[in-house]
């Protein structure tokens, strides 16, 4: 199993804990409150961290991100809300989120470019999602 496949597994066992799936899903579906990833790509370049999700998204190494900037990339009135939703605590929200979301818009996008139309609905995410574990 090759490193890429490693992540993304442990990726996939951390969203069956606590909704993390959900707020994924809600983050980078095209029905979610940001807009998709095309939404996503726009709140980052908005917050100056626009080479952070382009690294993600192309072929090269991933940059990190803090839970500090994903709180101010999001704002924190959505960080709440989807933390309510999930009855989860805003800041273990987005320390989850921020170390998952690296490399799960990496494996999204893995010709380094968002998929014409983005990732689709939550449905359709959820089984992209899968779809890269069986690779």
């Amino acid at each position: 199993m090759g490193l890429f496949d490693s992540m993304v597994g442990a990726a996939m066992g951390q969203l069956q804990q606590g909704g993390l799936g959900q707020a994924l899903g809600g983050l980078l579906s095209n029905d979610g409150p940001v807009g998709g990833l095309d939404g996503l790509q726009a709140r980052f370049h908005e917050a100056g961290l626009g080479g952070v999700i382009q690294s993600w998204i192309g072929s090269g190494q991933n940059l990190p991100i803090s839970a500090e900037q994903l709180q101010s990339v999001l704002g924190s009135d959505t960080v709440k809300q989807i933390a309510g939703q999930l009855g989860l605590d805003p800041e273990h929200l987005t320390g989850q989120l921020a170390s998952l979301l690296p490399g799960v818009v990496d494996g999204l996008t893995p010709n380094g470019q968002v998929p014409d139309g983005g990732v689709g609905g939550h449905t359709d995410l959820l089984g992209m999602l899968g779809g890269l574990l069986r690779k």
